[in-house]
Formats: structure tokens, sequence, C-alpha cells
């Protein structure tokens, strides 16, 4: 039995019994854990283990039972603008989702960084810019997982991807994900493809390119067009649930709203 505490993200918090609640939480060094928050509607911790708040969570450990008691909690961010926000929430709800049926992508400290990256990003953000942070968020993600695909050459006869000029006739190229070799063809490979596969345009396969390559703050500044960011999540949003091995509650849920 023992004393310890952790920097922590509480992603849900369910009723246990008369009084108590069961709480899922997120650390860079536990991963995903379960803890027990005892106390009844006055208790001061409940108001704050709350989902997506993020600080110190203080708690006492017995191994021999494998169970945990949360005996504090110093709130560092709150994420207030989340409950003002349909997006948000349903945006947070998907990203716990996928933290669990990953397991973290197996690298908790890693993705710890792209976690609390993507929430902090949103919460000083509007929605339509929360929207493109969650592609980019996504789509880190995937990397981190190792599923990611290339953007930068064509999986069938390796040539690149963006050579020539970004012209106004380059912007009518469409480019297909191809599922079987998870990766991206050229314009040249991509004739004949099925029409069910995902085609991407070239600004939104450029922007995909700019997530991998460059630094959050630089892709930041890139703008693009509701239509390319309509394209990226139909693609991230496919990537994804392939990768959990699973469709995703959080994203029938949201349907019309993620």
């Amino acid at each position: 039995m023992r004393n310890f505490s952790t920097p922590a993200l509480i992603l849900s918090v369910q009723i246990s019994g008369e009084n108590n609640r069961r709480v899922t939480a997120f650390s860079p060094d536990e991963g995903i854990f379960f803890a027990t928050l005892y106390g009844g509607p006055k208790s001061k911790l409940r108001s704050l283990v709350s989902p997506m708040n993020c600080g110190i969570l203080y708690l006492y450990r017995d191994e021999v039972k494998n169970q945990a008691k949360i005996t504090d909690f110093d709130v560092k961010k709150y994420h207030l603008s989340f409950r003002e926000s349909l997006f948000k929430t349903y945006a947070s709800s998907f990203v716990t989702e996928i933290l669990i049926k990953t397991k973290c992508a197996g690298s908790p400290g890693e993705a710890w960084k792209y976690v609390n990256g993507f929430l902090d990003g949103i919460e000083l953000s509007n929605e339509d810019e929360s929207q493109l942070g969650l592609v980019r968020f996504l789509w880190r993600y995937l990397g981190l997982l190792g599923v990611r695909p290339d953007t930068s050459t064509c999986s069938s006869c390796a040539s690149s991807l963006h050579a020539g000029k970004f012209t106004d006739n380059a912007l009518s190229l469409k480019y297909a994900f191809s599922q079987a070799d998870n990766g991206f063809l050229c314009p040249d490979c991509t004739s004949g493809e099925k029409s069910e596969n995902f085609f991407l345009s070239k600004a939104a396969l450029t922007y995909l390119e700019a997530v991998t390559s460059l630094s959050p703050k630089e892709v930041r500044n890139i703008m693009i067009s509701g239509k390319t960011l309509l394209e990226m999540k139909q693609l991230v949003y496919f990537l994804i649930e392939q990768a959990c091995g699973s469709r995703l509650n959080s994203l029938e849920s949201g349907i019309g709203i993620l």
C-alpha cells in the first residue's frame, strides 16, 4: 500500500454505489488507469474530479487488492469552454475512446503530449479552428500508431506526389488512397481506380504533408477551404476506425457535429 501522485487527465466519471464514483484517468506514466472517488454530493473532490480536468492526481493504492483511491486533485486546467461547445464535448469523447481502444498507442508519454496539446489548443480556438485541430491530432496520432500513410510518394510508382508547381491546374488533380497499400496514388496511377476509394485534392494532400513535416505553429498558419477540410475528415475518420479495429461509438453518436 502506498501514496503517490501523477499528472493526470480525467477521461470519464461513472456512478459506483450510492455515493462513490469510478474514475477513468490517463497519465504519461500510468497510461489508462482506474480509481475510486469516495464521498457524497458535498465532497469538494466531486467537483474537481470531472472529465477533461487535468492536473496532479493524488492516490492511495492497495497493490494487493489492485485498487486505487483518489485522495486529492490539484487541477491545473479546467477546459471550461468544452461545456459551451457541442463539438468540443464530442471531440473530447472521441479522443477518449481512441486512447482507450488503442491503449495510448503503446506510448503513454507521447500520447500525453499529443492529447494535451490538442485539448489545450481547442480550448483557445473557435469551432472552425477546432475542427481542423482534430484532423491534425488524428493525423499525428496515426503516426504514433505507426499506420499513417505516406503523403510524399506514390505507393505504386514511387514518384513524388508534390512534384510540379501549385497551380490552378494542379488544384484540380485527384489523388486516390489505396487501402491495399495504405498509401496514395499519383494522378497517373489513380486513373482507373474504383470510385469507392478515397480521393484527395492536391490541397488536402499537401496540408497533410505539412502536418507531417512542419511544426504545429507553422501548420496553424495555413488556411484551407471547407471542402478540403471535409475531404481530410472523411479520410482520417476512416483510418482511425481501421486502426482501432472497430466502429467508434463517439463518432457515430457525433454524426453531424464532428
